[in-house]
């Protein structure tokens, strides 16, 4: 359920009250009884969960839109948890609520990143990748959660083609696209407009791509990222390789803010998130949009896990 003081608890529960959601699958939520079931009395609801409670949060000392250590706690509990019972084979897929970065570094996980770092560190996932699926538009990326003035020397070709290469495996293995077409992005403003403008293009992500294409058909690029995006929606393509974070997800949250979904490639079980945050501001008001955790149910229950 995430982070307990975020709005993971009630998008949760609200997305499992829409009956073309429950009927998808059996749910099992990993949680605590106190928080949903506050969520549920606040909603006057009370659908049927299946309840994991791990009763890690405090029945004396809980309010929303909070950030605690204790929470953060909570949050990597779920996950382990969670974890376990895929490890047992007791489930198929997994949907994780957002969580606070904070609340669980100040817990005492330092080194936490996110959850794809994270799930593909405790399953033992050597390359892996986050995906932004929306109706016409999927995103990978090569870089993650970094500093904008660290991009361009943290990316390596061998970066840029083990990207393209996990696209081009999960298009095929999840999506059912027997020959993807994949554009990949440029770097720098036109890609670099014959090196006018940087020479990543040119020293980094050609030869990743020719690397690529000696077994891959159909990749394109380096494409200006201006355009690559919209030709997408429009049908040339059937995904983007984006190298970095805002390049990606400026044009994915534009068009998909409500209804995205983050989907971790590389991993052996299926994972699919929400493509949003915990929401402080507006946790605990019942007001909270369950649209992309309905999504991110929904892919994770659709997707081909083999």
């Amino acid at each position: 359920m995430g982070d307990p003081a975020g709005i993971g608890p009630e998008v949760t529960v609200k997305a499992l009250l829409d009956r073309s959601i429950s009927k998808l699958a059996h749910f099992q939520v990993i949680g605590d009884f106190t928080v949903i079931d506050r969520v549920r009395k606040s909603l006057r609801v009370k659908p049927e969960i299946s309840l994991l409670d791990l009763a890690n949060v405090s029945t004396t000392n809980f309010a929303f839109g909070i950030q605690r250590p204790a929470f953060g706690k909570a949050s990597m509990e779920y996950i382990d948890e969670a974890l376990k019972l895929l490890k047992a084979g007791a489930a198929d897929a997994l949907v994780t609520a957002p969580v606070n970065k904070s609340s669980i570094r100040s817990a005492g996980f330092k080194e936490f990143e996110g959850h794809t770092e994270y799930l593909a560190q405790m399953s033992g996932a050597k390359e892996f990748a986050m995906m932004f699926v929306g109706k016409h538009l999927k995103i990978t990326l090569v870089t993650r959660h970094i500093a904008l003035k660290d991009v361009a020397r943290t990316i390596t070709e061998d970066m840029i083609f083990k990207t393209i290469s996990i696209t081009h495996e999960h298009l095929k293995k999840y999506f059912g696209i027997e020959e993807p077409r994949i554009a990949v992005a440029g770097l720098n403003p036109h890609a670099s407009d014959s090196g006018l403008f940087g020479d990543e293009e040119a020293r980094l992500i050609i030869p990743a791509i020719k690397k690529a294409s000696i077994t891959i058909k159909n990749i394109y690029g380096p494409l200006s990222a201006d355009a690559v995006f919209y030709e997408t929606l429009k049908g040339k393509f059937d995904a983007v390789v984006a190298m970095y974070h805002d390049q990606a997800l400026a044009p994915f949250k534009t068009l998909y803010f409500n209804d995205g979904v983050n989907l971790t490639l590389g991993l052996p079980f299926i994972r699919t998130s929400p493509d949003h945050g915990t929401a402080f501001d507006i946790a605990g008001k019942s007001i909270a949009d369950p649209t992309s955790m309905k999504e991110a149910i929904r892919l994770a229950c659709s997707l081909k896990p083999s």
